[in-house]
């Protein structure tokens, strides 16, 4: 059979990393798909800027649009990233009758039901394996291979630069900006760090992983966020002092009144595998209830592990070209009629335990004032770590862990906390969980 003729979309990180992996494994990818998968025409925002990428038999272009025009091509790969032109672009292909395979997380998670109500209409496929956690194949995981369990909750390290930043402060007891200065440096955080220490990045991801779990339209902006930013060394040390690590979690989780959308810092067990997934690695916990739990690790980003993903949905694409549209795996895991408009609980409904610093005068009453507030509001403590205070200021910190509380309890609790004259300085919050 004739080689599937392919349009790429960007050469750069991700780009080439597919071109030399499909050439590479040419003979291996044919075997597997059936037929031969060929890069006939790119683009690029520079041509000047390609080094030594092997682009033999491509025609080149700096306009991604005449890639998409060209009459030969019936597989368009989007690794441009970003909201535009990549919408524009990857409508159009769909428009034209041709697949698209992409890696844009933020454009399935800002435009999916669009797109994939397009591609139905059109009867063409969109993959977006490399969309969430690089090399990772969680979709397909929990898409295909999890496909017979009801999935209760899923919580993971999605973004390596949060989690190289958290583990260097832990392992070195360095603070967060010394951190993320050396993640620029290295090549892990861009110059504007914003989408990885923030949590954007994490939450496009999350977006798309409930989705597929549990059966929702994407909603992106019903997820809840918070970054790394403030966390401190000091509330690191803490944690592994009462056996927990902090790690920046995307968490998705069923519960009777709707479904929690949630990144966060996040205290964990240290005996929890996914607690000692370190560096810019990535993790996925999984719990299904016929299956359990289900762990999977590896490279959340880079040139070639983002790369097997990208040419893992090109093989599946390629396998599926001759299948009936209506047969074919759902874009988003359930069949489009059958998209629950499930509730998504807004965070102060959100039920979790809490670590909690407090900066406070050591003089007596303080406990006892802190304690009443916390009991008037129904919120139990599970242990408290108290420091020795500092000599010249008779200050000290004080640590508290509670069992699950309702966050619009805990927050009247933080309130009235820091209202009393004895506490110094804004109370600092960390949501824990067990993943059991």
């Amino acid at each position: 059979m004739k080689p599937v003729k392919i349009g790429l979309l960007g050469l750069g990180t991700v780009g080439g990393g597919t071109v030399r992996v499909l050439t590479r494994n040419r003979d291996e990818i044919t075997r597997r798909a059936g037929r031969g998968i060929e890069i006939i025409a790119a683009a690029a925002r520079n041509l000047d800027s390609l080094g030594d990428l092997d682009t033999t038999g491509m025609r080149l272009t700096e306009d991604a649009f005449e890639v998409v025009e060209d009459p030969e091509v019936e597989v368009i790969v989007e690794l441009i990233g970003g909201l535009s032109p990549a919408r524009e672009l990857v409508l159009r292909a769909i428009d034209q009758g041709k697949h698209v395979v992409t890696a844009n997380k933020a454009l399935i998670a800002h435009h999916g039901n669009e797109i994939f109500q397009r591609a139905q209409e059109k009867g063409v496929m969109v993959a977006f394996e490399a969309a969430v956690a690089g090399g990772i194949p969680i979709i397909k995981a929990i898409r295909e291979g999890l496909a017979g369990n009801r999935i209760e909750w899923l919580a993971g390290i999605i973004n390596g630069t949060a989690n190289f930043i958290l583990t260097e402060m832990r392992d070195k007891g360095r603070d967060f900006n010394d951190v993320l200065a050396e993640a620029q440096r290295l090549g892990y955080a861009e110059a504007d760090p914003t989408f990885d220490v923030e949590g954007v990045d994490a939450a496009h991801k999350l977006t798309i992983l409930a989705s597929i779990a549990f059966g929702v339209p994407l909603q992106f902006d019903r997820v809840y966020m918070e970054g790394i930013t403030g966390i401190s060394r000091e509330d690191v040390a803490y944690a592994s002092e009462l056996g927990y690590r902090i790690k920046h979690l995307g968490i998705a989780r069923r519960s009777p009144r709707g479904i929690e959308l949630r990144v966060h810092p996040t205290l964990i067990p240290e005996r929890r595998l996914i607690a000692n997934v370190d560096g810019v690695l990535n993790a996925v916990l999984v719990w299904g209830d016929a299956v359990g739990p289900t762990l999977y690790y590896g490279a959340g980003a880079g040139a070639e592990p983002t790369a097997s993903a990208v040419v893992a949905d090109l093989v599946d694409v390629v396998r599926a070209l001759t299948i009936d549209p209506e047969n074919r795996v759902p874009h988003l895991a359930f069949q489009p009629d059958a998209l629950a408009d499930t509730r998504i609980l807004a965070m102060d409904e959100v039920e979790t335990a809490f670590y909690l610093r407090l900066r406070v005068v050591d003089q007596p009453g303080v406990m006892a004032d802190v304690t009443r507030i916390l009991a008037d509001l129904d919120i139990s403590i599970e242990a408290i770590l108290q420091k020795e205070p500092d000599e010249d200021t008779h200050e000290a910190d004080v640590i508290l862990l509670t069992h699950r509380v309702r966050e619009g309890n805990l927050d009247q609790a933080i309130g009235r906390i820091e209202a009393l004259s004895s506490v110094i300085a804004p109370v600092q919050r960390i949501r824990m969980e067990a993943l059991r």
